[in-house]
């Protein structure tokens, strides 16, 4: 039906005839003259009618904006003035000889040939038109650019296309399963996979060596802009290679990709202990972007009088710390206030500040409602370890170390991004040497990352000291996002049994839950490990959209719904009952009555 798409017409094909097909973009009459701009997804053509051919004047006299077009015409230069230098059909014009409407359109439900602020509930229920804009094709069309990426090196690197099994069992993977009812075993459930962990270990088993796979994941937790409900995972394993040949790998992969695609130059990936980035950076994805460091004073706040500080100073669980923002001491009390809400969010109780006026006079030349509680000498000791300036801020965190580091970390990035103090555009690193456990609050212990991380000291040295040991894992973080994940895997039986025995499985749950696992490992596991990306969060950032909702094709909402599709949504009684699926919802609240 066309010769070309609408943004293929260049000024190659001038003097040549065309057929293109399209949407009506936009019309405009000009005292007699009709322009069409003709859309489809390589972009926009000028088609213009003259009266000379009349019947398709009096056509494109008659379409209206969306309608569905075959047009032919002749491909000409613009006159002089009129060219658009911004356009690759921008020396072009079509003159149009032929029009067929292959379909008429309504009034779309909000303008699409040009930016307008759209709510995302009206985008997304009306999402075959928002993906008609030009500003989200291009993203999609950038998607599969990234993907076919992927797929070629992984292919040129001796890795495998496998898929995996979507209907699986559920597995402690740190979030809520979706689960699907069996029919054919009442009362049992499937799990929509987490991730493909599992079964790409089983791969390895079975002499796959080496595997890949765009994956669709699953978790039912509370969303943010870079989580939903289901997204796109890049999953890779790998036998015989050391964490740091897979992390060598996967720069390769990442930063040819950058390069090739963008144009842009990560540079070589720097490698951060984990225990630096939380110290540093209040953060296991630090946005090194920002220059801004958080430092501990807890030793110079022990003695004081001041319990908010000296209190966690002497908790062995508690932090005390500083962030010292270059300049800052510009901010009103209005903004400072906006801050101490902000880390409200984190959990921290308030926001103690100390503006630094003229640092030569002494405590004399600080600004701050907390410095007579410090006392002269600590106070300039403070000053001192943070290396002030006139016109700075210090700002503090005291509580849990925990509390301290997500508020503290959250604080930096905010300030960073609010006061502009970004060094470079792009700042990627490796955080490594994660611990294997943290404590819950019940005083037990959870994997960092998963049960199958492998640790990096012998298995009595684990069940010794778990608490001390160290996993042999590695983050991807790109600008303060987590690209991706991975680790060594545990490959030996007796290590997997005591991190199950470590995290409160027992013998029979783990025969339960991990007996096929478990059974793998007996037969000749080779050592292995792998790493997963996130693949919306990756094309989120080479395009530069907010959110992932604006790189995938038909997204969720925040609150997991398809406004759409109106899914989720009810099922019928017989379906439930071939389910063997009976219903105990809670009963609707009743309005009080006045």
């Amino acid at each position: 039906m066309r010769s070309q798409y609408c943004g293929q017409v260049t000024e190659e094909l001038i003097g040549q005839e065309v057929t293109i097909c399209g949407w009506v973009h936009r019309r405009r009459d000009h005292g007699g003259v009709i322009f069409l701009d003709m859309r489809d997804r390589e972009g926009i053509a000028q088609v213009v009618f003259d009266p000379d051919t009349e019947e398709s004047f009096a056509a494109a006299d008659r379409v209206r904006s969306e309608y569905v077009l075959q047009i032919k015409g002749l491909v000409r230069g613009r006159p002089e003035g009129t060219i658009n230098e911004n356009m690759t059909t921008g020396k072009i014009e079509i003159l149009g000889k032929e029009l067929v409407v292959l379909n008429s359109a309504e009034t779309p439900p909000f303008p699409l040939d040009e930016f307008v602020d759209v709510g995302e509930d009206t985008r997304l229920k009306y999402r075959f038109m928002d993906l008609r804009r030009p500003e989200m094709l291009n993203k999609l069309m950038f998607r599969s650019k990234v993907t076919n990426y992927i797929r070629n090196y992984m292919d040129g690197n001796g890795f495998m296309d496998v898929e995996t099994p979507i209907l699986t069992r559920a597995t402690p993977e740190g979030a809520r399963d979706y689960l699907v009812p069996s029919r054919t075993q009442p009362g049992n459930f499937f799990a929509l996979p987490q991730s493909p962990q599992l079964f790409k270990q089983l791969l390895m088993v079975s002499g796959v060596d080496r595997y890949y796979q765009i994956a669709k994941c699953f978790r039912d937790e509370d969303l943010r802009a870079d989580r939903q409900p289901e997204f796109t995972q890049v999953d890779v394993e790998a036998s015989y290679m050391s964490e740091e040949e897979i992390m060598a790998n996967m720069e390769g992969m990442v930063g040819s990709m950058f390069k090739d695609l963008l144009d842009v130059d990560l540079g070589e990936f720097p490698k951060m202990p984990y225990s630096e980035a939380m110290s540093k950076y209040g953060s296991d994805k630090p946005d090194l972007r920002i220059s801004l460091e958080i430092v501990d004073v807890a030793d110079l706040m022990e003695s004081i009088e001041f319990k908010v500080f000296a209190g966690p100073a002497k908790d062995p669980k508690g932090r005390v710390a500083a962030l010292k923002v270059d300049g800052g001491a510009e901010l009103s009390r209005k903004q400072i206030d906006e801050y101490t809400k902000f880390v409200g969010i984190y959990g921290a109780k308030g926001l103690a500040w100390i503006k630094v006026n003229e640092i030569e006079k002494g405590v004399e030349g600080l600004q701050s409602p907390i410095v007579k509680f410090l006392g002269e000498e600590v106070a300039m000791q403070i000053m001192d370890r943070l290396g002030v300036k006139n016109g700075d801020i210090v700002f503090f965190g005291a509580d849990k170390e925990k509390v301290v580091n997500e508020a503290l970390g959250a604080l930096r990035c905010k300030v960073g991004e609010d006061l502009n103090m970004f060094t470079t555009e792009w700042a990627p690193l490796w955080v490594v040497d994660f611990p294997m456990f943290e404590e819950l609050d019940d005083g037990g212990l959870t994997a960092i990352h998963h049960p199958f991380t492998a640790p990096s000291c012998s298995p009595a040295e684990l069940r010794d000291a778990p608490e001390k040991a160290l996993s042999r894992a590695y983050d991807m973080v790109l600008n303060g996002t987590e690209l991706g994940g991975g680790s060594i895997r545990i490959h030996d039986g007796e290590m997997q049994s005591i991190v199950f025995d470590i995290l409160g499985i027992d013998a029979e749950e783990q025969q339960e839950k991990f007996g096929f696992l478990l059974d793998a490992l007996k037969f000749g596991c080779p050592p292995h490990g792998g790493l997963a990306f996130g693949l919306d969060r990756l094309v989120m950032l080479m395009t530069g959209a907010s959110s992932i909702r604006e790189v995938i094709a038909f997204p969720k909402t925040q609150s997991a719904t398809d406004v759409l599709t109106k899914a989720p949504g009810e099922v019928d009684k017989k379906q439930l009952r071939e389910l063997s699926i009976k219903l105990n919802l809670p009963e609707p609240q009743k309005e009080e009555s006045n």
